[in-house]
């Protein structure tokens, strides 16, 4: 019987009311799973911890994490500490440190979600953006020089390396090869950054001569947003570099219905690290204590855990119960309805027993 060790880290506002509601339906998954044992062990790292010990996680965390087979992530942020603080003090640090370089964000428009955009159904949007999460426009590198005089300076530099964008490339050609549609889109901006993005054409040129079955196509990044909404059926799969993707999936997100829904998996693809999984849609903290956040996102991301653990049946029969739940009008507010987060993860929980969600 398998058992998987699953580290789990609240993080800050809402992370800890959706990460709670997720790891019930784990663990309503677990029960309706004989052949499926999971093991939770949970982290107070984040906001309140670096103002208690002055950093985000202990010095030694990644260690800590290196015996467990997923981390299961709710948000960071804080309006009392710096974004670069949380962000790069924990889960950048996290999908640094562990090579997660390729982020998966799924978008699809769900039954009982209506997505914005008028006409457009299911049928429509069914994507995976593929993001490069390692290096790109959020390595780090870069630095300031004479600081609050006037001639200060602010250097942020993108770094693209051959083997970091061959890798995530090939990551987003295996998977439009097992999909139905066979459809691979690569944005860039290469009319205008003429080096790292042009070497992004250049990888996903030859990599396509690898992938004869699946169709290409390159899209400049502004052009994709129109693209995202003007004709969303057009689209597939869609590999970008590491900021590229992070915008545009948020774009993904709310036209699906809500970036409370949106889930996303940061995997080390070879396994040498543990995989993260997480909601995009960040802490929240204006909605933080009432009750009323979205508990989808978490639960689909915890769907794309199981999934990366081999347990593809338990993740389809998660899937499935928030589905049900959904299309029988059980809806927080971001979607239109009035449930509350405790309301949405009974009724799932409800459904995976077999009950009417």
């Amino acid at each position: 019987m398998p058992e998987y060790r699953i580290a789990a880290i609240p993080g800050d506002g809402i992370g800890a009311e959706v990460l709670g509601a997720g790891l019930r339906i784990l663990e309503a998954v677990a029960a309706r799973e004989p052949e499926l044992r999971l093991q939770v062990e949970s982290f107070p790292w984040g906001s309140d911890y670096y103002r208690r010990e002055g950093r985000m996680m202990p010095e030694d965390a990644l260690e800590t994490l290196k015996g467990f087979d997923a981390v299961y992530f709710g948000a960071v942020g804080d309006p009392e500490v710096p974004d670069d603080v949380t962000l790069w003090g924990l889960r950048l640090a996290i999908c640094q440190g562990f090579d997660q370089y390729a982020n998966l964000r799924p978008a699809r428009i769900l039954p009982g979600v209506k997505s914005p955009l008028a006409g457009v159904t299911g049928a429509d949007i069914d994507w995976i953006i593929v993001r490069e999460n390692t290096e790109g426009e959020y390595s780090g590198a870069g630095g300031r020089v004479h600081r609050g005089l006037p001639e200060e300076l602010a250097v942020e530099t993108a770094v693209f390396t051959r083997s970091g964008i061959r890798r995530v490339q090939k990551v987003a050609f295996e998977l439009a090869r097992s999909r139905r549609r066979k459809h691979l889109t690569l944005v860039t901006k290469s009319n205008a950054q003429r080096h790292g993005m042009v070497l992004w054409d250049e990888v996903f040129a030859e990599l396509a001569a690898d992938y004869p079955e699946v169709t290409t196509e390159k899209v400049l990044v502004d052009a994709m947003t129109t693209r995202m909404v003007l004709r969303p059926a057009s689209l597939d799969v869609v590999v970008a570099s590491n900021l590229h993707a992070d915008i545009l999936s948020d774009l993904a997100a709310a036209l699906s219905g809500s970036l409370g829904i949106a889930p996303t998996a940061n995997l080390n693809p070879e396994g040498a690290f543990p995989s993260m999984f997480e909601p995009i849609h960040g802490a929240g903290f204006d909605i933080a204590g009432k009750g009323i956040a979205n508990p989808v996102g978490a639960f689909w991301s915890a769907a794309l855990l199981l999934e990366h653990l081999g347990q593809a049946g338990p993740a389809r029969a998660l899937m499935t119960a928030v589905e049900q739940t959904l299309a029988a009008g059980v809806l927080p507010p971001d979607l239109g309805g009035s449930a509350t987060t405790e309301e949405v993860t009974e009724r799932v929980r409800r459904a995976l027993e077999g009950e009417n969600a």
